[in-house]
Protein backbone atom coordinates (compact mmCIF):
# COMPACT_ATOMS: atom_id res chain seq x y z
CA UNK A 1 0.00 0.00 0.00
CA UNK A 2 1.36 3.29 -1.31
CA UNK A 3 0.88 6.41 1.72
CA UNK A 4 1.59 9.63 1.22
CA UNK A 5 1.53 11.97 4.01
CA UNK A 6 0.39 15.94 2.62
CA UNK A 7 1.63 19.40 4.61
CA UNK A 8 -1.46 21.58 4.29
CA UNK A 9 -5.28 20.53 4.37
CA UNK A 10 -6.46 23.19 2.37
CA UNK A 11 -7.32 23.91 -1.00
CA UNK A 12 -4.07 23.27 -2.72
CA UNK A 13 -3.34 20.11 -0.09
CA UNK A 14 -6.43 18.59 -1.86
CA UNK A 15 -5.32 19.11 -5.11
CA UNK A 16 -2.72 17.34 -4.30
CA UNK A 17 -4.41 14.45 -2.08
CA UNK A 18 -6.47 13.97 -5.49
CA UNK A 19 -3.41 13.94 -7.69
CA UNK A 20 -1.84 11.50 -5.34
CA UNK A 21 -4.94 8.77 -5.11
CA UNK A 22 -4.65 9.35 -9.28
CA UNK A 23 -1.23 8.37 -9.31
CA UNK A 24 -1.86 4.89 -7.37
CA UNK A 25 -1.59 6.35 -3.49
CA UNK A 26 -4.32 4.64 -1.39
CA UNK A 27 -3.76 6.05 1.85
CA UNK A 28 -3.47 9.16 1.93
CA UNK A 29 -2.92 11.78 5.53
CA UNK A 30 -2.61 15.70 6.13
CA UNK A 31 -1.10 17.49 8.58
CA UNK A 32 -1.78 20.93 9.21
CA UNK A 33 -1.92 23.48 12.31
CA UNK A 34 -5.08 24.71 11.78
CA UNK A 35 -7.03 22.03 9.97
CA UNK A 36 -9.98 19.58 11.61
CA UNK A 37 -9.55 16.71 9.13
CA UNK A 38 -5.49 16.73 9.52
CA UNK A 39 -3.86 13.53 11.94
CA UNK A 40 -1.58 16.09 13.16
CA UNK A 41 0.80 19.81 13.28
CA UNK A 42 3.75 20.35 11.73
CA UNK A 43 5.90 19.74 14.96
CA UNK A 44 4.19 16.08 14.66
CA UNK A 45 6.77 15.45 11.82
CA UNK A 46 9.55 13.74 13.24
CA UNK A 47 7.18 11.72 15.38
CA UNK A 48 5.24 10.31 12.21
CA UNK A 49 8.57 9.62 9.63
CA UNK A 50 8.02 5.84 11.01
CA UNK A 51 4.59 5.59 9.72
CA UNK A 52 5.03 8.09 6.02
CA UNK A 53 8.32 7.09 4.28
CA UNK A 54 6.93 9.75 1.80
CA UNK A 55 5.65 12.89 1.96
CA UNK A 56 4.68 16.35 0.12
CA UNK A 57 4.35 19.66 0.70
CA UNK A 58 0.44 21.03 -0.15
CA UNK A 59 1.11 24.65 0.52
CA UNK A 60 0.68 27.16 -2.12
CA UNK A 61 3.02 29.41 -0.49
CA UNK A 62 6.47 29.40 -2.08
CA UNK A 63 8.81 30.07 0.31
CA UNK A 64 6.92 28.55 2.92
CA UNK A 65 7.26 25.33 0.53
CA UNK A 66 10.56 25.42 -0.16
CA UNK A 67 11.34 25.54 3.33
CA UNK A 68 8.93 22.57 4.42
CA UNK A 69 10.53 20.50 1.60
CA UNK A 70 13.64 20.93 3.28
CA UNK A 71 13.11 20.27 6.56
CA UNK A 72 11.11 16.72 5.20
CA UNK A 73 14.53 16.58 3.33
CA UNK A 74 16.50 16.65 6.45
CA UNK A 75 13.78 14.16 8.45
CA UNK A 76 14.70 11.74 6.51
CA UNK A 77 11.24 11.77 4.08
CA UNK A 78 10.96 10.90 0.51
CA UNK A 79 9.49 14.20 -1.48
CA UNK A 80 7.75 12.45 -4.47
CA UNK A 81 7.10 14.19 -7.88
CA UNK A 82 3.22 13.85 -8.41
CA UNK A 83 2.29 14.20 -12.13
CA UNK A 84 -1.88 13.63 -12.85
CA UNK A 85 -2.65 10.77 -15.30
CA UNK A 86 -3.98 13.18 -18.02
CA UNK A 87 -1.10 15.41 -18.09
CA UNK A 88 1.54 15.24 -20.81
CA UNK A 89 5.02 15.41 -19.36
CA UNK A 90 7.77 14.12 -22.13
CA UNK A 91 10.02 11.90 -21.40
CA UNK A 92 12.74 14.32 -22.07
CA UNK A 93 12.01 16.46 -19.64
CA UNK A 94 13.28 16.76 -16.15
CA UNK A 95 11.08 17.37 -13.26
CA UNK A 96 12.70 17.70 -9.54
CA UNK A 97 11.18 15.91 -6.21
CA UNK A 98 8.25 17.87 -4.71
CA UNK A 99 6.95 19.15 -7.96
CA UNK A 100 2.93 18.79 -9.13
CA UNK A 101 2.02 18.52 -12.69
CA UNK A 102 -1.87 19.04 -12.54
CA UNK A 103 -4.33 17.74 -14.48
CA UNK A 104 -3.90 18.87 -18.59
CA UNK A 105 -0.90 20.47 -17.74
CA UNK A 106 1.39 20.17 -20.48
CA UNK A 107 5.33 20.27 -19.62
CA UNK A 108 7.12 19.43 -22.92
CA UNK A 109 10.43 18.47 -24.57
CA UNK A 110 13.55 18.98 -22.77
CA UNK A 111 12.14 21.63 -20.40
CA UNK A 112 13.62 21.44 -16.47
CA UNK A 113 10.86 22.15 -13.75
CA UNK A 114 12.89 22.83 -10.36
CA UNK A 115 12.22 21.25 -6.82
CA UNK A 116 8.76 22.25 -5.20
CA UNK A 117 6.87 23.59 -8.14
CA UNK A 118 2.88 23.98 -8.94
CA UNK A 119 2.36 23.26 -12.60
CA UNK A 120 -1.55 23.98 -12.73
CA UNK A 121 -4.41 22.53 -14.11
CA UNK A 122 -4.22 23.71 -17.90
CA UNK A 123 -0.47 25.15 -17.78
CA UNK A 124 1.87 25.05 -20.59
CA UNK A 125 5.20 24.75 -19.91
CA UNK A 126 6.89 24.61 -23.61
CA UNK A 127 10.29 23.00 -24.93
CA UNK A 128 13.42 23.74 -23.55
CA UNK A 129 12.23 25.99 -20.63
CA UNK A 130 13.72 26.07 -17.37
CA UNK A 131 11.13 26.84 -14.05
CA UNK A 132 13.51 27.76 -11.54
CA UNK A 133 12.66 25.79 -7.90
CA UNK A 134 9.39 26.61 -5.95
CA UNK A 135 7.83 28.46 -8.37
CA UNK A 136 3.67 28.19 -9.37
CA UNK A 137 2.69 28.03 -12.61
CA UNK A 138 -1.02 28.68 -12.37
CA UNK A 139 -3.75 27.61 -14.42
CA UNK A 140 -3.88 28.41 -17.88
CA UNK A 141 -0.52 30.33 -17.94
CA UNK A 142 2.03 29.84 -20.66
CA UNK A 143 5.76 29.67 -21.12
CA UNK A 144 6.97 29.72 -24.41
CA UNK A 145 9.59 27.87 -25.63
CA UNK A 146 13.07 28.62 -24.47
CA UNK A 147 11.19 30.78 -21.56
CA UNK A 148 12.75 31.53 -18.17
CA UNK A 149 11.13 31.17 -14.68
CA UNK A 150 13.13 32.64 -12.03
CA UNK A 151 13.25 30.87 -8.30
CA UNK A 152 10.18 31.45 -6.45
CA UNK A 153 8.25 33.17 -9.19
CA UNK A 154 4.49 32.87 -9.77
CA UNK A 155 2.50 33.11 -12.89
CA UNK A 156 -1.00 34.16 -12.62
CA UNK A 157 -4.19 32.74 -14.87
CA UNK A 158 -3.57 33.47 -18.37
CA UNK A 159 -0.23 35.07 -18.27
CA UNK A 160 2.61 34.00 -20.50
CA UNK A 161 6.52 34.47 -20.61
CA UNK A 162 7.76 34.71 -24.15
CA UNK A 163 11.44 32.88 -25.05
CA UNK A 164 14.03 33.09 -27.08
CA UNK A 165 14.08 36.74 -26.75
CA UNK A 166 17.42 37.14 -28.05
CA UNK A 167 16.98 35.17 -31.35
CA UNK A 168 14.33 37.75 -32.83
CA UNK A 169 16.57 40.32 -35.29
CA UNK A 170 15.62 43.48 -36.27
CA UNK A 171 15.62 43.84 -39.98
CA UNK A 172 15.44 47.27 -41.19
Amino acid sequence: MKSLLIIGAGGHGQVVAETAEACGYSKIEFIDDNSEIAIGRIIDLEKLKDQYKEAFVGIGNNIVRDKLIDRLVELGYRVPVLIHPSAYVSKSAEIMSGTIIEPKAIVNANSQVGRGCIISVGSIVDHNVQVGKACHINSGAIIMAGGVVDDFMKLEAREVVLGYQSLIVDKE
